[in-house]
């Protein structure tokens, strides 16, 4: 398969990644390797998430735990295959230390710490001007 990084391409990012339009809380791959993905999204108005302006801690959330799907999903796209339907297993910590707001470019890195059996432990830092406003340690678990 092509390598397309990196992309904003929001067809081939949703291609990616199980949840579909309105839930969708991704945008852009900016890199990848086998133990590390850098995504993005645009906050917008109508997100599910923003209330009175502000995207909310429980997006910012989902938004690190579709950068992980994002990475699973881009592993598989390389091997030719369809990504696959996973979901939070576990959020050992979370911590926002900003929530932003509507027009705000949010860019998280995902590290991959362990991943055996379908279950990947990462970190996950989100950063919103160079300033990191989220931090937190997650299992997914591919079904």
């Amino acid at each position: 398969m092509e390598n397309r990084l990196p992309t904003s391409d929001p067809q081939f990012v949703e291609s990616l990644i199980p949840q579909r339009f309105p839930f969708v809380m991704v945008s852009s791959i900016a890199e990848y390797s086998e133990s590390r993905l850098v995504s993005g999204f645009e906050i917008r108005e109508e997100n599910l998430f923003v209330a009175d302006g502000i995207f909310q801690a429980s997006g910012l959330v989902e938004h690190q735990a579709q950068s992980v799907a994002l990475h699973t999903g881009y592993k598989f796209y390389l091997l030719g295959k369809e990504a696959p339907t996973g979901y939070i297993g576990a959020i050992k910590t979370f911590e926002a230390m900003a929530l932003p707001k509507t027009g705000d470019r949010l860019k998280s890195e995902i590290s991959i710490i362990n991943e055996m059996m379908g279950v990947t432990l990462v970190d996950v830092v989100t950063t919103l001007n160079e300033e990191v406003i989220a931090r937190s340690q997650m299992k997914t678990v591919i079904m």
